[in-house]
């Protein structure tokens, strides 16, 4: 279903025509619905006020059962957006709660009867053409680099990396642990058109007093057991591509060591006494962040000035939410399951989990499922015990009650309180009102203090991560708030997670 009507732009031709009337606007993307052919991957608010429901007349149509005909509304209020159940049959839910009225931030997560959206507060005209199983409205920007699946986001990626692999640029791929770093370096050399082999090395895998022999290699004699000379990971990357994944873990040493070969093209194996020609391009990996370990004395400002030529940020999958019903059916495939399939139960709980680490442990659980299924559908039953136990929480109430954000005359209607149980399944029954969630945290110093309304402040986010050693989980439980929450406050404070975990 895609049309064009005063308020939304679902339609990926109509929102190409109206670019400038959309461009970097609000929006919901799609993040799953079982009929999900039938909606537009997202829809581009360009009105203040718009309603959700299966009445063919509201802005976003749902067309299902389980959708009240007039079921929320987004209203705008100067630059926040604000989401209101209208009394709906089934009630409506962000990041897993009942709501009938709350703010909307970046990431909130909003299921209307069996559809679930993201809130996006800018650049939704950028998901227009991707649907959620992969299909594209038009033509991909990537051409020749498909090995990242996913939407708007990674192909816009892909289309990066395709631009800068010719090209003799050293890159840094940046990104959480499992995010994909190491499917990019290879893409970049696969497109380099480079004759020489990639060579990768986990620079934290390797203890820092064989680091240096594994990368410049060594004489026959250079040390006790040297018994015959062996070429470093460098020479043997000549005319092709070294990736070194985690280099936040180089050792400073190594570090100047490699910087010397970056500007001579030289090597020099241990225990060699002529330097060795080399031509390589390097491009390295980490999930720390490099300036700060330049401020803190545990990288060289030169050797990172001299590596990130080009840098390539990789999102963690809890922000593109979006492409999970897409991986899944890609690792189905792979592990020998093509005609697999989920049941809605089993894609709520991987929509509502924020998978901290990311790709890589969406495939684990996805390769587990197919190993432990007797048929061809994946079903709750199949999912990892972290994900079950992420999923009781699933359906809460939020917990305290605050005055409406919203002034007359778009002030909610009273809802009626049912009493109502309730499974994440398409026969769920009535749900319950519930107010917005109002932070609140021990007496602890630093903390939230009881009964305060809205998030916390940069101060006092950081207190707790420092108390908590940089644990999201233990943070979001003083909170009160999922791990979800706590990410969209790190990013809203610019604050490096990082920086408060222990190396060890």
């Amino acid at each position: 279903m895609s049309r064009y009507r005063t308020g939304v732009s679902s339609s990926y031709d109509d929102a190409r025509e109206s670019t400038e009337a959309t461009k970097e606007r609000a929006g919901l993307v799609l993040l799953y619905a079982p009929n999900f052919e039938q909606l537009s991957p997202a829809y581009v608010f360009v009105s203040p006020e718009l309603t959700i429901g299966r009445d063919p007349t509201a802005l976003i149509c749902v067309p299902e059962q389980a959708v009240s005909r007039q079921h929320a509304r987004i209203v705008q209020m100067g630059e926040r957006w604000v989401l209101q159940d209208l009394g709906s049959r089934n009630g409506t839910m962000v990041d897993g709660r009942y709501v009938s009225e709350m703010e909307l931030e970046a990431g909130h997560e909003i299921r209307t009867g069996d559809a679930i959206f993201k809130f996006v507060d800018t650049g939704a005209e950028r998901y227009v053409a991707y649907r959620i199983d992969g299909s594209v409205a038009g033509e991909r920007k990537a051409k020749a680099f498909t090995e990242l699946v996913g939407g708007a986001q990674m192909d816009q990626i892909a289309a990066e990396v395709e631009r800068i692999a010719p090209t003799e640029l050293s890159s840094v791929v940046l990104g959480e642990t499992g995010t994909g770093k190491e499917v990019v370096a290879r893409g970049i050399h696969r497109l380099s058109g480079r004759r020489g082999s990639l060579q990768a090395i986990n620079c934290a895998a390797i203890p820092h007093n064989l680091l240096e022999s594994e990368l410049f290699g060594y004489r026959r004699g250079a040390f006790s057991g040297a018994d015959r000379d062996k070429p470093g990971l460098i020479k043997l990357a000549d005319d092709g591509t070294l990736f070194l994944d985690e280099i936040g873990d180089m050792p400073l040493d190594a570090q100047a060591k490699l910087l010397r070969v970056l500007q001579s093209r030289e090597v020099f194996p241990l225990g060699a006494t002529t330097p060795e020609r080399v031509d390589i391009r390097v491009v390295c990996a980490t999930h720390r962040d490099l300036y700060q370990y330049v401020k803190d004395g545990k990288f060289r400002g030169d050797l990172l000035a001299r590596l990130n030529e080009h840098a390539v940020r990789l999102p963690p999958l809890r922000e593109r939410k979006e492409d999970i019903y897409q991986l899944a059916r890609a690792f189905a495939l792979r592990f020998g399951r093509k005609d697999t399939t989920f049941t809605f139960s089993f894609l709520v709980a991987l929509l509502h989990y924020d998978w901290p680490f990311n790709v890589r442990e969406l495939e684990s659980c996805i390769k587990r499922g197919v190993a432990l299924t007797d048929g061809n559908q994946l079903d709750t039953v199949h999912l990892p015990d972290a994900i079950t136990e992420h999923m009781k929480a699933y359906g809460d109430r939020q917990r305290v009650a605050q005055p409406s954000a919203i002034p007359p005359p778009y002030a909610p209607r009273a809802l009626p309180r049912v009493p109502v149980s309730y499974a994440p399944s398409p026969e769920h029954t009535t749900m319950p009102p519930a107010s917005p969630y109002v932070a609140t945290a021990g007496a602890a110093e630093g903390a939230p203090s009881p009964g305060r309304r809205g998030p916390p402040t940069e101060e006092e986010l950081r207190a707790l991560l420092e108390r908590h050693r940089g644990n999201i989980a233990a943070v979001g439980r003083e909170l009160g708030k999922e791990r979800m929450q706590i990410h969209r406050w790190l990013k809203r404070y610019d604050i490096d997670l990082s920086s408060y975990r222990s190396d060890e």
